[in-house]
């Protein structure tokens, strides 16, 4: 009887610490859970970005140009973020559009800046008035837009 009563005491214990256990796992399931839910929510959450001043370039060149100049034009280009520092990015490609809606406009090269006072340093500075030396003997027409980004 004795036996029966420890083991029967034993068991008890047993299921006891298991279904505390089992109560403290559950609270920090819970916990976590709570902490996830947080974390995505902020994550969720609408962030102030920062508008952008954007500088939209488009070239037609002329057709007496060769690749060669062409592609001297683009190196030239590509060239100015390291020698201005108000260019905060660069980033271009040449139209493969299928509508053939272009008139004739080849390259585009979109300019990023953080302020109009960025752009106003950028357009008079030497290294720009040299690109344009070298862009323009090849130069056929150029479209120029700039905006502030928009969300």
């Amino acid at each position: 009887m004795k036996k029966t009563f420890l083991s029967l005491t034993s068991g008890i214990l047993l299921l006891g610490v298991v279904a505390f256990s089992s109560c403290q796992t559950a609270d920090s399931k819970n916990d976590s859970t709570e902490s996830e839910k947080e974390t995505t929510e902020s994550m969720n959450e609408p962030t102030e970005s920062k508008k952008m001043l954007r500088h939209v370039v488009l070239f037609k060149f002329k057709d007496s140009s060769t690749p060669a100049q062409v592609k001297e034009v683009e190196e030239a280009f590509l060239a100015l973020p390291s020698k201005i520092k108000e260019i905060k990015s660069l980033e271009w490609g040449t139209n493969n559009s299928p509508e053939n809606l272009n008139q004739g406009f080849t390259h585009c090269f979109f300019v990023t800046f953080d302020s109009e006072e960025d752009r106003a340093a950028y357009l008079p500075h030497p290294d720009h008035k040299a690109f344009g030396a070298i862009l323009g003997p090849h130069l056929d027409k150029v479209l120029v837009i700039d905006y502030w980004t928009q969300e």
